[in-house]
């Protein structure tokens, strides 16, 4: 199957260190809920699942940044990621977020399928 670029959300709403965008994806053919983040101008994307407990991350709805506004932090362990990298600066944590491909152009961002990572489809 293609890679593909798809529509994630408009650039102006992702402002720096703030809310996140969610979104679905299929990794490795499972329905797993993701997020995309602004941080120093840049968009980034992750599974919302900790490294520690593979359980979302996000303490309010949409909310990864710890008050600092430079890390992303895990509401249940307080582990502490990278928000460029996703990798773990701090506290309990295997590795790092699982990282999904962006890109930003034209006001628009999107997000890029992979052998990893698949459109998830509604299933009525």
């Amino acid at each position: 199957m293609p890679h593909q670029a798809v529509f994630l959300c408009h650039s102006a709403d992702l402002v720096n260190s703030q809310h996140a965008v969610p979104f679905e994806v299929l990794y490795f053919g499972r329905s797993e809920a993701a997020f995309a983040v602004r941080y120093q101008g840049k968009v980034f994307a992750y599974l919302n699942r900790c490294s520690h407990v593979p359980m979302e991350m996000d303490y309010q709805p949409n909310e990864f940044f710890d008050t600092t506004g430079h890390w992303l932090m895990c509401a249940t362990h307080g582990a502490m990621y990278a928000p460029q990298t996703g990798h773990c600066r701090m506290g309990p944590c295997r590795g790092g977020l699982v990282k999904i491909e962006v890109s930003e152009s034209d006001g628009m961002v999107h997000w890029h399928t992979s052998e990893k990572f698949q459109l998830a489809t509604l299933h009525e």
